[in-house]
């Protein structure tokens, strides 16, 4: 099971994120001139040798506002709405930056509930969030399989490319023996989502399940769908212990989380821990009560609780270690689980024929949905249905975890997507965007369904010659939130501007519109102005109902005609009306 993408609220989702203090921040950034910058993304891996530490945002230049917006944010979610109950019961959350975890924040509660009416237990028998507080991953377990199938692939008993049908014979007809080890990585392999009828209810024991899974009949034809399927991660774990002769939660202990000190990770976690596991749901098919402390997919539980697609128990902290291990490439504190090399195709984009599904070898790749701002095409991560979230930028070298029990006490709550969002675009914009002429730049971040204007006063041009520039900053979901220069000659009509822009990741040739996603770059910007007596200028930046990036910025506006200045901002910004727009240093 997984979270599946559903569209935010319509109106004012980052709302706690567009409020934030326009005043100066006490800002103070490391001699390291990338760090707190949104606008400088790295590329490649951080040093190898990067160990996280504690500290406070402005320690890397980031700014605090956005995080405890988010953070209050995050905490309304936990208090009931009109529904009568809260979105979830509750949260931890940390964001690091740059080898330095700038945020923890834990709230609500991880027992809350006696059933799945949602009956509160007396106050005595609650149980609160802590930091380490321990969490059914549920999903985010495909990561943990999918790295150790690459593992075996650095020792050479498989490649990606190598069919399934070597494996196993029930692969070895019919369609099926076009499956490969990378089908089953990127969710290509054709197979249905889960199988039916479900190994907890339709098999009497593991071994039938286990061979349910292997005879499962294919939906579509290999490698022409993206469908995300947990018979794929089911099958890459058989795989795994097929090859090392040892059982999947073995070789995730030996080969992943021990040598990375992850000891709060792994599969059936011991009793001794119960006090620190977050509760999941109340399940009365199958008759198992409230779940705390066992798997809640019903389908890994059937399978004793080890799977390839679920049964991982973690903390923020432990995911924190995975999540930094990726940014420096695959190895943390001296132990490597994976070479660079490995790394850099895992998280390589095998989907680029299903546009909306990019993925790498188990990670998933610019899902905004989730990934919220910090979402372009090289960051990576992954969800799961009981309500985590691991996002991971390589850009800025970043990470946003959220981990909730969102289907304490039962899963028909809703969803928590936009929450998801909130946190990891908190981080996007406590990273600063600095400007390029001048001491600050004109910014909006809009939440969604919104509109901003910034508009010039009205000046005259002579002839057909004036010519308008400036610079653009554009972190956009895509063409749906686009920012558009337009001229008026009356104050009422507006009509847009064609403009040429250069940069990296600029559009080619002439464009009516500015959409940007994941590039996070200057651009610069001119076209030409309409001939008369009262011409205005305005930039209109508008999003749809759903996600939205870090934002846009305007820097250096200027108006010439023949070389002569009508305008110029730097000089003048009072010649400028703000709607939904402010001057800002960041």
């Amino acid at each position: 099971m997984r979270a599946r993408k559903v569209l935010a609220a319509a109106t004012g989702v980052l709302v706690a994120l567009t409020t934030l203090t326009s005043g100066a921040s006490a800002i103070t950034g490391r001699h390291d001139p990338s760090a707190g910058r949104f606008d400088r993304p790295h590329q490649g891996f951080a040093a190898p040798w990067t160990t996280l530490r504690a500290g406070k945002p402005q320690d890397v230049g980031l700014d605090p506002a956005p995080i405890k917006a988010a953070e209050d944010f995050l905490a309304s979610w936990t208090k009931p709405d009109a529904t009568g109950h809260p979105h979830f019961s509750g949260a931890v959350g940390l964001l690091a930056h740059d080898g330095v975890v700038v945020d923890r924040y834990a709230v609500g509660g991880a027992l809350r509930y006696a059933d799945a009416k949602g009956t509160e237990l007396p106050a005595d028998q609650q149980v609160p969030m802590r930091d380490d507080t321990i969490f059914d991953m549920a999903s985010i377990s495909k990561l943990f399989t999918s790295i150790a199938v690459l593992q075996l692939a650095e020792r050479g008993q498989l490649t990606i490319d190598t069919p399934v049908s070597r494996f196993f014979p029930e692969f070895a007809t019919g369609d099926k023996a076009a499956i490969t080890v990378e089908m089953l990585l990127t969710h290509t392999s054709g197979f249905d989502a889960d199988p039916i009828p479900s190994l907890w209810a339709g098999y009497p024991d593991i071994p039938s399940r286990r061979q349910a899974v292997l005879d499962s009949p294919l939906k579509n034809k290999p490698g022409t769908t993206y469908l995300y399927s947990d018979i794929n991660l089911l099958t890459l774990g058989f795989i795994v212990e097929k090859l090392t002769g040892q059982s999947l939660d073995k070789v995730v202990h030996d080969r992943i989380t021990a040598p990375l000190g992850m000891a709060d990770t792994g599969y059936n976690p011991p009793a001794a821990k119960l006090n620190r596991i977050a509760a999941t749901e109340f399940e009365a098919n199958p008759p198992r009560g409230m779940v705390r402390g066992s798997v809640h997919d019903e389908n890994a539980w059937s399978l004793g609780g080890v799977a390839g697609h679920a049964g991982v128990f973690s903390t923020a902290s432990d995911m924190a270690v995975l999540a930094q291990t990726v940014l420096n490439g695959g190895s943390y504190r001296g132990h490597r689980v994976l070479r660079e090399d490995t790394v850099r195709e895992m998280l390589t984009n095998y989907n680029r024929q299903f546009p909306d599904d990019s993925h790498g070898l188990g990670f998933e790749l610019d899902q905004p949905w989730y990934m919220g701002a910090l979402a372009s095409p090289v960051s990576a991560g992954h969800t799961g249905f009981t309500g985590t979230t691991l996002v991971i930028d390589l850009q800025s070298r970043s990470f946003a975890i959220l981990l909730t029990n969102r289907v304490h006490p039962t899963r028909t709550w809703g969803s928590i997507n936009t929450a998801r969002q909130v946190w990891a675009t908190s981080l996007a914009r406590a990273m600063a965007v600095r400007p390029v002429a001048g001491k600050d730049a004109w910014t909006s971040t809009l939440g969604n369904a919104s509109v901003a204007t910034l508009s010039t006063r009205s000046f005259t041009t002579h002839s057909d010659q004036a010519v308008v520039s400036f610079f653009a900053f554009v972190d956009t979901e895509g063409s749906s939130d686009p920012l558009q220069l337009q001229a008026s000659t009356d104050g009422v009509n507006w009509q847009p501007i064609t403009v040429s822009v250069s940069g990296p990741g600029a559009p080619s040739g002439s464009v009516t519109s500015l959409s940007g996603h994941g590039h996070r770059a200057w651009w610069k910007v001119a076209g030409a102005v309409p001939q008369g007596p009262a011409v205005s200028l305005r930039w209109r930046y508008g999003t749809d109902p759903s996600y939205t990036g870090r934002g846009v910025s305007v820097d250096g506006v200027k108006v010439t005609e023949s070389g002569r200045s009508l305008l110029d901002g730097e000089r003048d910004p009072a010649a400028f009306v703000a709607e939904g727009w402010q001057l800002s240093s960041r």
